[in-house]
């Protein structure tokens, strides 16, 4: 198909998605990761792909907004969503996946593909990486975590400010070492009758309150005297929701909404538990991601019904998001403005959450086949998940990561009597659906 040899630095989900849409097309790709070398404090292992996290990579509702990105992202040939598939543990209408196993398996697959050369290195000057290894272009992929050396080559080269928040993550429990006796299986809305994947700790008033008291005034990870915390508000830790006000978390996280209690009684609030492998051996806390020290997890989270003797296999902590001014810094196609030769991709465009970052890998690895190809640039339709997220982060006047939702689309005008036949909101939604599923049957046969 070309001659081109690419670059890709990072190998995790973006940078995982974009060497295998460039192989799997003929063009030979060699991956830069620096992780068996060296771990950044947010990862466990050195496999490919790691999910930090969480192990849920959201809705697979066809209705919902990461069910038609997963749509567009399995028409591109996404290889996250396959080995998501083969590795799923029951969520529900999630797809959760065993973290190990699917890490495990992208390593494989990517590096046994024929055209992918996989390098252990610490990337610095992508430029002269480039030179070296006789690439013509490169995709940084590098995430949330860019290593010090190349996020100051970005910082002085492109003239970035450095824009960053914090993110937190949840953590898990030993499934072992629960009280089933105090807990409960139960789906969101699920009817009874119908297999749940989600076990539940239920509260009464009093315990939920004093809970959330402890939460708030529990011990924290102060920030470094140079950091600045600014989290991303639809992951913000638990400990942040108790210190904005006492019912902020049961209208989040806890919201009892959907998990009525075996007798059909509705608790005040629910903690809701997931499993974190195939095996059921192990179980994360459902957005309670925290900035509490270890020793203040163990005690409070022990106050949740059912977790009195929990032992945890490991406990949450926060860390740096680091991304990039796309607005100022990069065209449409996620290329730099300045250096024409280095595409960007995944959750350094300013993107957030696991699917995002990977179809943006998609999306910049398409740009450029169509590059290498001598075609023009192609124009994802606003009406389309993708198209919607490219969008948002080319015309955001403050940049802020977003996952994809709704808001992001056009707006859909109702009819008098389709605001009629139901909660606006959702009938919104609903046609904004059929609309995206309408425009990508037409847009995909340019893919």
């Amino acid at each position: 198909m070309t001659n081109s040899r690419i670059l890709v630095i990072g190998a995790g989900l973006a940078g995982s998605e974009a060497s295998w849409f460039l192989a799997s097309r003929g063009v030979s790709v060699v991956l830069a990761e620096v992780k068996t070398l060296k771990l950044n404090p947010a990862q466990k292992n050195p496999d490919f792909a790691e999910l930090v996290c969480t192990n849920s990579l959201k809705s697979l509702d066809p209705d919902s907004a990461h069910g038609l990105l997963k749509t567009e992202m399995r028409a591109m040939g996404s290889i996250v969503l396959a080995v998501a598939d083969e590795t799923a543990v029951p969520a529900g209408d999630a797809l959760a996946v065993d973290r190990a196993l699917f890490s495990k398996a992208m390593t494989d697959r990517l590096r046994t593909h024929p055209l992918i050369k996989v390098i252990d290195v610490e990337a610095s000057d992508p430029l002269e990486m480039m030179r070296e290894l006789e690439c013509s272009h490169c995709i940084i992929a590098t995430g949330p975590l860019t290593t010090s050396p190349l996020e100051s080559w970005m910082v002085n080269n492109l003239g970035a400010e450095d824009i960053y928040f914090y993110d937190a993550i949840a953590p898990v429990v030993d499934a072992d070492t629960l009280d089933y006796s105090k807990l409960y299986y139960k789906d969101r809305h699920k009817q009874p009758d119908e297999r749940a994947d989600y076990l539940n700790a239920p509260m009464n008033k009093e315990q939920y309150d004093a809970f959330i008291t402890e939460l708030a005034k529990a011990e924290k990870v102060p920030p470094k005297d140079f950091e600045d915390w600014k989290f991303f508000e639809s992951c913000l830790p638990i400990d942040l929701m108790a210190e904005r006000g006492i019912e902020t978390a049961r209208y989040s996280c806890m919201k009892p909404i959907g998990l009525e209690l075996p007798d059909g009684s509705e608790p005040w609030a629910v903690v809701q538990l997931r499993k974190e492998n195939l095996q059921g051996a192990a179980f994360n806390l459902v957005g309670f991601q925290t900035r509490l020290t270890y020793k203040e997890q163990v005690r409070v989270f022990r106050m949740i019904p059912g977790l009195e003797d929990a032992s945890f296999i490991h406990l949450g902590s926060c860390h740096r998001n680091s991304f990039l001014n796309s607005k100022r810094l990069l065209n449409s196609s996620m290329t730099s403005l300045k250096f024409p030769e280095i595409s960007f991709a995944g959750q350094i465009t300013g993107v957030e959450g696991y699917t995002e970052s990977a179809a943006m890998g998609l999306y910049v690895a398409s740009q450029l086949m169509r590059r290498l190809q001598n075609l023009p640039e192609l124009s994802w339709p606003k009406e389309l998940a993708i198209g919607a997220l490219v969008n948002y982060v080319m015309t955001i006047e403050k940049p802020t990561p977003s996952n994809i939702n709704f808001g992001l689309l056009p707006t859909i005008e109702l009819t008098k009597e389709q605001r009629k036949s139901g909660p606006r909101k959702k009938v919104r939604k609903s046609f904004a659906a059929k609309r995206a599923r309408e425009v990508f049957e037409v847009f995909k046969t340019q893919l």
